[in-house]
């Protein structure tokens, strides 16, 4: 219980501190998303390398330098988690955190999507209505915004294609991280020196203030990785799976009160469109969750399962 609870709160951490990070980015300005984007690339991989020097976990780089597979797999999971930052950080500065936080709403239906065009999976019918409802969202939500909600799609899409690529890769968070922002690195590092050259940076030219909160963007974006991670390995997946709505709900609800953006009736029904979706999905997930678990137990009080585990114990020893 202890070891739940103790999960439950870093839980509650991560996705916490990922629902206010829209009030961490407008801190940064006058710099650009890019600007921002490059110094989180830079200062996370300075934190995560000081993270495994502490911990000495370095064994794992050797061995992943011999696989060009999952290197090339990395380098794309940088790409679109490049692609994902990125686009966050300039909806969120650019007035549009709403929007922002209806990206991570509708990012579990389309990783269901992509399940079912990338591995054919075959969905459950409350899963079919979950999706054939986001697409309905979607569609009054671009009504509702005069334009298909497009930066809630790249943030959806981006993710989505992050999560699946990390599967494919199977590294575990800090590794996996400090892989791609040493992939990240050069290109950053790049960007601010032309940027620099060309006297567009911001970080040497606004006070030691605003360098000690770019250069923050580091221990930013490491702490709720760090917090997730411990949760993972406490409580169950179906567990994390509600709590990463905590994020999305955060980032709304600052939307609205904190930064008082507008939503017409268009945008209202569209959410609450995206919402059921959500609502099914979760249904579905327990439901099934539920029936898995109750077969397993029906199983394992089955005549003859404490014979089969007899004789599978007797064949190990």
């Amino acid at each position: 219980m202890n070891e739940q609870r103790a999960g439950l709160a870093y839980g509650f951490a991560a996705y916490g501190m990922w629902g206010v990070f829209p009030l961490y980015f407008p801190l940064l300005e006058p710099a650009g998303a890019l600007e921002i984007l490059a110094h989180r690339m830079i200062w996370s991989l300075v934190v995560v390398a000081v993270v495994l020097l502490v911990l000495r976990r370095w064994q794992w780089i050797p061995a992943l330098l011999r696989q060009p597979k999952r290197l090339g797999l990395l380098a794309l999971a940088a790409t679109v988690i490049s692609i994902n930052w990125g686009t966050y950080i300039w909806g969120v500065n650019s007035g549009h955190v709403v929007e922002t936080s209806l990206g991570y709403f509708i990012n579990p239906l389309v990783t269901i999507a992509l399940g079912v065009v990338v591995l054919r999976e075959r969905l459950r019918p409350a899963q079919w209505a979950a999706v054939g409802i986001g697409l309905a969202a979607v569609v009054v939500l671009a009504v509702g915004y005069g334009r298909p909600p497009w930066i809630s799609l790249v943030l959806a899409f981006s993710f989505g294609t992050y999560g699946f690529v990390k599967k494919k890769v199977n590294m575990g968070g800090l590794e996996s991280l400090a892989a791609e922002t040493s992939l990240q690195f050069l290109p950053a590092l790049a960007f601010l020196i032309v940027l620099g050259a060309r006297g567009g940076s911001t970080f040497a030219t606004h006070g030691a203030g605003h360098a000690a909160l770019l250069a923050a963007a580091g221990v930013i974006t490491a702490i709720p990785l760090v917090c997730f991670g411990a949760s993972a390995i406490r409580i169950p997946l179906s567990t994390i799976g509600l709590l990463q709505y905590l994020a999305p709900v955060f980032q709304f609800v600052l939307g609205l009160v904190y930064f008082h953006e507008a939503m017409p009736p268009a945008r209202w029904a569209g959410f609450a469109l995206v919402w059921a979706a959500l609502a099914i999905l979760t249904w579905d997930a327990l439901r099934n969750a539920r029936r898995t678990h109750v077969a397993l137990r029906e199983a394992a009080r089955a005549p003859g399962a404490g014979v089969v585990a007899g004789d599978e114990g007797a064949r190990v020893a």
